[in-house]
């Protein structure tokens, strides 16, 4: 490896903490900064200190390891460490560099950590070519036209089958467009989504319940699907 990466483990279970601590012990690249019981444990951790890479077991009480892997920032990489492999394609939709069965083996766990130089390579591409581009704003079609919408400027964004309504603090905008495309050019840190058809911005919230979030003016429902992630995202 080129550098050395910081590294947390995330699992409920100790002995499976345990087994991939002593294993990381043997490559000098790999820190393990922390190891946590459970994902809130985990986003503390992720706030508080840089880290790389986590080992992310899935099936964990409160929060899977799925729904915490979607809080991540992606520039921090995830290698899921789990009994179930029913679960592989939902891990490598969120862009996983390996997806680790247990009971895992030293040589098995070394060939995930060999993969994260190229993916960190890759993320480092993505990062120069974002800073050369705009990241505050957006153009849409609409009217005929393309306009200008300032990210600071949106209190929440609704799903109108192929087209989205993008609501502002002084405008409604209307574009075709699905909601799902035009939530990748949103900056994950402002935004979350609570519902299939709801995109909401963070500092626009005012309160929010398990049902529902409130903007000034709107009461935003909070989908079964979506609520473990917004409720932790909201809580921290």
């Amino acid at each position: 490896m080129s550098k050395t990466f910081n590294a947390i483990i995330v699992d409920d279970e100790p002995i499976a903490r345990d087994i991939i601590r002593t294993h990381l012990e043997k490559l000098p690249k790999l820190i393990v900064k922390a190891e946590c019981k459970n994902a809130i444990d985990a986003l503390a951790v992720l706030k508080a200190e840089h880290i790389d890479v986590v080992f992310l077991d899935i099936n964990m009480p409160e929060v899977s390891g799925l729904s915490f892997g979607k809080l991540i920032n992606k520039d921090v990489k995830l290698i899921f460490t789990t009994a179930h492999r029913e679960y592989a394609v939902e891990g490598f939709e969120l862009q996983a560099v390996d997806y680790l069965l247990k009971p895992i083996s030293f040589e098995r766990l070394k060939k995930a950590t060999d993969k994260l130089t190229g993916f960190v390579q890759e993320t480092e591409q993505e990062i120069r070519v974002k800073t050369d581009a705009p990241s505050d704003f957006t153009f849409v079609r609409a009217d005929r036209k393309m306009v200008k919408v300032n990210f600071d400027d949106i209190s929440y964004v609704e799903s109108l089958s192929d087209y989205i309504k993008i609501h502002t603090n002084t405008d409604t905008v209307v574009t075709r467009e699905t909601i799902s495309n035009f939530e990748a050019k949103l900056p994950k840190l402002q935004f979350i989504r609570t519902h299939r058809s709801f995109i909401v911005s963070i500092s626009s919230i005012v309160s929010f319940t398990n049902e529902y979030v409130e903007v000034p003016n709107k009461a935003i429902p909070i989908s079964r699907s979506y609520k473990e992630e917004v409720l932790l995202k909201l809580q921290n």
